[in-house]
């Protein structure tokens, strides 16, 4: 039954695209050099649009927020439990992630444009396009892949003016940061875990991106990159009792304490782990998942501004 009416759904949309050019899309046959919009994503992808699409989906929050913060709207948000910023996007459709894509409520929507993972959600292009959607692929790896996507949705929106606000707001918080004294870098280690599983985040990855800008070390800058997440390394006990961090923040989207105790457990296996500054000073912490769990979106300044003033208050 779900299949028939998944079916139907598609039917219908692809019936809609092939008689008239929406708000989604210029149709196989028109001329994209003469639509309104005009725009490459993160996988160098072409997409134009004949007028600001109005039925946006968003697969992740940092998406979402971005879309909200530049005076959008979605039909279709994440399916996450993670609040967001914008109480309007609560009341929002959810449908999946980008790691589980719900197409049936997608086709329901009728959705003009998705806003996706690049490169998590290129398998999902053709299916998405089948029934008249565009793709539009993003990533958030990094604080200036993250200013690029909201100049990208900028202009998806024609809000560039409300863009390039944005992106100056983040950058005049980084110089901040940049004319602050210079000085020894606090050690620090991020982790992000789930039950049974907990690995390092390196530099280029979003979060220990945000790390270095806020002011810290990362501990495991030259680890070797996992094939399979090519952002995190896998945790040596050896190398973190070595390097001896001064600060452990955990990220998660499980619940908080049982990560934290799983992460413990785990690490206490070395005999010389409670000889660690960190755990000395009660300074093994897990990080709140709105602003480091995910993309944050515009909300990348108050990850900065947290991270930084975890860092700082070691100085002291």
């Amino acid at each position: 039954m779900k299949k028939g009416l998944l079916i139907c759904c598609a039917a219908f949309v692809l019936s809609l695209t092939a008689c008239s050019v929406g708000a989604g899309g210029s149709g196989q046959g028109a001329n994209q050099q003469h639509a309104l919009i005009q725009i490459e994503d993160f996988a160098n992808r072409k997409i134009a649009f004949d007028q600001v699409p109005h039925n946006i989906v968003a697969l992740s929050n940092g998406e979402t927020d971005i879309i909200y913060a530049l005076g959008g709207e979605l039909v279709g948000r994440p399916t996450s439990t993670t609040p967001l910023a914008t109480q309007a996007a609560e009341q929002v459709e959810q449908i999946g992630s980008a790691h589980e894509v719900d197409l049936e409520k997608i086709t329901l929507l009728r959705a003009d444009v998705v806003l996706g993972n690049n490169p998590m959600n290129t398998k999902d292009v053709p299916i998405l396009e089948g029934v008249g959607t565009k793709v539009i692929l993003t990533s958030a790896n990094s604080v200036n892949e993250i200013e690029k996507q909201i100049e990208l949705f900028g202009q998806l929106l024609q809000k560039e003016e409300r863009a390039s606000e944005l992106v100056q707001e983040i950058e005049k918080k980084l110089k901040e940061y940049d004319t602050e004294p210079g000085g020894t870098k606090p050690r620090a280690l991020l982790v992000y875990g789930a039950p049974g599983t907990y690995m390092a985040a390196l530099p280029n990855s979003l979060s220990g991106n945000i790390l270095e800008l806020a002011g810290g070390t990362n501990i495991a800058s030259d680890y070797p990159s996992l094939q399979s997440y090519p952002q995190y390394a896998q945790l040596n006990s050896e190398r973190i009792v070595e390097a001896n961090p001064q600060l452990i923040l955990i990220m998660t989207h499980g619940n908080p304490d049982e990560v934290k105790k799983g992460f413990l457990k785990e690490m206490q296996s070395n005999p010389a782990w409670s000889s660690l500054e960190a755990v000395k000073q009660n300074k093994v912490e897990v990080l709140p998942s709105d602003l480091f769990g995910s993309n944050p979106g515009t909300r990348i300044m108050e990850s900065l501004d947290y991270l930084h003033e975890k860092l700082e208050g070691l100085k002291q």
